[in-house]
This record gives C-alpha cells, structure tokens and sequence, in this order.
C-alpha cells in the first residue's frame, strides 16, 4: 500500500513521462477568493460574448461538484514555445502552430490516469483541458507551480507562460504541495503597456471587450468593432503580445512535442493566399489545428479587418 507521498511521487513521476513538464498536487476545495473575483468580473460584463463563462458558476468555484468526493486537483503543464517564431506580416498566436492541444492534452491525459489506475488502484478522475468549468490558472498557483501575472496568464519561474495548463481532479488522497504565494511581476508592466487594445486593466482583469485574442477567435459577429480599427498590429488570429514583452519569457525553451510542430502555412501564407483558401482547403490543411474554432469565415473576416 502506497503512503500518500509515495502515491504523489509516483503522480509526479508518471507526468513527465507522459510528456509534461511541470506537475503539481492541490487539495481539492472550495475556490472562495475565485468565486468572488469571477462574479466581479462578469457582473462588469468582461466576457463580452463569451456567454460560456457564465454557466456552471458553481462547478468552476467547487470541484466536487465536477467529481463526487474529489480530494485532489492534480495540475500539469505543457510547453508549447516553439523553436522557431513566425516572421510573417500576418500573426498567429504561437499557440496555434500545430496539431490542436485540446486532441494532444486530452489522449496525453487519459493514457496518465491509466497509468496511475493500474498502479495505484481504482479511483474516479475526470480530465480537463481548457474546455470545461475549470479555473485551471488558480489550481495551478494552490499545486505551488507559479502565480497569475498582470496579463492574466500563468507565469512559472523557471520558463515563463508558454505553457498550456491540464486538470485531473481524483477522489483520491495526496500529498499537497505549497500555494505559490509570492508575485515575481513586481513593478513590472510591460504587458500593461505594450498591450495593442489596453485589455489589461488593473489587479489582473482583461476585458474581453477590448482583447485582441477575444475578437480574431471567440467572437461570432460578421463584423468586428470599427473602434478597434488600426489597433490590432496585424494580429489574425491570437494575441502574444503580452507573452512576448514579458521579461520572464526569455527563459523559455523549445517545446518537445512534435505534434506542435509549425504547419508550413502558418508562416508562409500572406494576406492573400488566406482570402483564396477555399473551404475545402481550410478543412484539408487545417482540419486539427486550433484555427478551425474562428471557422474560414472568421479568418477571412481578419483579415479584411487587418487590410481595410
């Protein structure tokens, strides 16, 4: 029978052999600070049309409800900075280079909680990634990994934000490691400042309102806001700004995974060749990419935005 400091060993162990680079362990409980900042933030209308992050309220604030019993949020991390950055005129987020992370986290994740099963014996577990009611950046600063900077994004000490985030909540009990308490952002606003649209407001809030990564994926309108005109530097799907100026960046390190790998066309195609793409070339080329979520129309959209 494992201790649960030998179970939680072995979680560690079984993490970075699947492939992710940081792994931290949580007791599962009632988000409260969160739960007052959520409603803040929606009472002001910061989710522009993202109506998703009003639903489930009550899941996003308290894992048991996701898991009966839940007694641990296990949070992993996955680099994704690539080794080579697209100097193309037309920017994509570096997120979306690849294969769709959602496809990669989630096989990743159930092959993770099969090895934990067959050697720590049953347990229930769900999986998350980015997808569902989870506030996946506040687990990971209570599993001690790092802390929220100014740009909203989660920050680790040792290679920056460009990280995605995985949730495996268990009904299992671990050994918890220690919140990451301190904020190693300091005085510095550089995000603040370079910010193209002046999304990042005081004490951590982004308005979606103005957000550039809001506009170019998530919004569904045919148009995008004139008053955001000219503010976009050239920007067509995704926003890194905010990533790119920040000083704890320069430690990143080239990704691993293959599967993030550099579609050719994101850094060869120019306005143009995007405005021709016919659909069933946009469904060939990028049919697991992140790119499918603004659809070609959104992409098309973009990128008459950026050139009217």
């Amino acid at each position: 029978m494992y201790s649960t400091s030998k179970k939680s060993q072995f979680v560690k162990s079984t993490a970075t052999l699947h492939g992710f680079d940081f792994c931290g362990i949580a007791k599962a409980e009632f988000l409260n600070d969160d739960a007052k900042k959520l409603e803040n933030w929606l009472s002001k209308n910061y989710q522009a049309g993202m109506q998703y992050m009003e639903n489930h309220f009550d899941k996003r604030v308290n894992p048991q409800l996701l898991v009966p019993g839940a007694k641990s949020v296990i949070t992993v991390l996955k680099n994704y900075y690539p080794a080579n950055e697209s100097s193309n005129t037309i920017k994509i987020s570096k997120y979306a280079y690849g294969k769709d992370y959602h496809l990669v986290i989630k096989d990743s994740l159930k092959k993770f909680y099969t090895d934990l099963q067959q050697q720590l014996g049953s347990f229930n577990a769900r999986g998350f990634v980015d997808s569902a009611p989870v506030l996946e950046r506040s687990w990971a600063v209570k599993s001690g990994l790092g802390w929220v900077g100014k740009n909203g994004n989660f920050i680790t000490k040792q290679q920056g934000s460009f990280f995605f985030i995985a949730t495996l909540i268990v009904d299992i009990e671990l050994e918890y490691d220690n919140e990451f308490v301190k904020d190693y952002c300091g005085t510095c606003t550089k995000c603040i400042d370079e910010c193209p649209t002046e999304a990042i407001l005081p004490n951590k809030v982004i308005d979606a309102n103005k957000c550039i990564s809001y506009h170019t994926i998530e919004l569904k309108d045919a148009f995008i806001n004139n008053g955001l005109k000219g503010k976009f530097d050239n920007w067509m799907f995704g926003c890194d700004t905010c990533q790119d100026v920040c000083p704890w960046n320069r430690f990143s390190k080239p990704n691993h995974e293959q599967a993030f790998n550099p579609k050719t066309e994101i850094f060869n195609f120019n306005a143009n060749d995007w405005l021709q793409l016919t659909q069933e070339s946009f469904a060939t080329i990028f049919k697991d990419s992140p790119l499918k979520r603004t659809k070609l129309q959104g992409i098309h959209r973009n990128i008459n935005f950026l050139m009217d």
